[in-house]
């Protein structure tokens, strides 16, 4: 069951632009509903695409090119069916923040949600238990928001129990992108992300970070625009792949030591830039004191081995924020 009314139906041809009907009971608005954008776009059999942007509503990238595929996009023009969601946490896109303004809800956490929860977990349920069951294949476009900056990667997600077949396939796509560097996540347990639905639902996952610090990056978004077409190229939606795909350098996550935090409030300067490989007791950068300037700076050094992938954007600390990560290259 779900509460979500939608305006388009998904069975039919051709191309709808319409609403999510996501119910919303305010002072202001009894009865009101908040609008969540979506489109569909069919043309006979063929692939089940979704794509998803906005997710974290502060991250732009995707849901840039997410509405200019919208725009573009005709029917005629592919094979199969492509769901679209620009901007799928509305609240949080319109609010430019990473959460919803209505529930504080982080969208990318609550999954499988609830049909019956507040507006994040009634957005969640209905993605992981109509939406996906629709499709072979999601596709949801992230960057590093307000608070932090990413090298640029592409991404896929899979289980550890996924069959061999289907983690293949998912690897194949990714590094078929065009992004310079991808990021493979196999993993046992579930972390209330989308790509957690999509393991549960069999439907192979896509992703990556194409930006950050809470601007509009235009490498990213070209970069968001070639993975959209390379991928539906890829499963026979549209167009073809080019013959000279280069091989990415493919890297993982590789434990709770790839990730370095602030020790205490303050000013953090970094040491290191986006793209640098470091090793254990590598300086990451030192929390200083404005407010005090006598007091010692306190360093901040990496525990682990590997690529800064990830920086910390706003100057000021607070104790446990993430300053960096790192990812390590994996053994395709």
């Amino acid at each position: 069951m779900t509460q979500i009314v939608s305006t388009v139906d998904y069975e039919k041809e051709g191309k709808q632009i319409g609403w999510l009907r996501l119910p919303h009971s305010v002072t202001r608005s009894a009865y009101g509903v908040v609008p969540i954008p979506v489109a569909v776009i069919q043309n006979g059999p063929g692939p089940q695409i979704l794509l998803c942007g906005g997710t974290h509503g502060d991250e732009y990238e995707g849901q840039i090119a997410l509405t200019r595929t919208i725009q573009d996009l005709q029917p005629e023009e592919i094979r199969g069916r492509i769901i679209i969601l620009p901007a799928l946490n509305l609240p949080a896109a319109q609010a430019g923040t990473r959460v919803s303004p209505l529930d504080e809800g982080n969208l990318n956490r609550v999954f499988p949600g609830d049909p019956m929860g507040g507006p994040t977990s009634k957005i969640a349920d209905y993605v992981e238990h109509h939406l996906l069951p629709m499709v072979d294949v999601v596709a949801d476009f992230h960057a590093g928001g307000s608070s932090l900056e990413y090298r640029p990667h592409a991404s896929t997600h899979f289980s550890v129990g996924a069959s061999s077949e289907h983690k293949q396939r998912s690897l194949d796509v990714v590094q078929s992108l065009g992004v310079r560097h991808v990021m493979v996540f196999e993993r046992a347990e579930p972390h209330g992300t989308l790509p957690d639905a999509a393991m549960r639902q069999g439907v192979i996952s896509l992703g990556g970070e194409y930006g950050g610090t809470g601007s509009v990056s235009r490498p990213g978004v070209a970069l968001v625009q070639q993975a959209l077409t390379r991928m539906l190229a890829f499963f026979g939606a549209q167009g073809t792949l080019p013959d000279d795909l280069p091989q990415p350098e493919v890297l993982h996550i590789f434990g709770s030591t790839a990730y370095a935090y602030a020790p205490e409030p303050g000013l953090f300067e970094p040491a290191t830039n986006l793209g640098d490989r470091v090793q254990p007791g590598d300086l990451c950068g030192r929390v200083l004191f404005p407010d005090n300037p006598a007091r010692e700076s306190i360093p901040v050094l990496f525990e682990g081995a590997g690529d800064v992938v990830c920086k910390r954007h706003p100057g000021r600390v607070e104790r446990g924020d993430c300053v960096a990560h790192l990812a390590a290259p994996r053994d395709r």
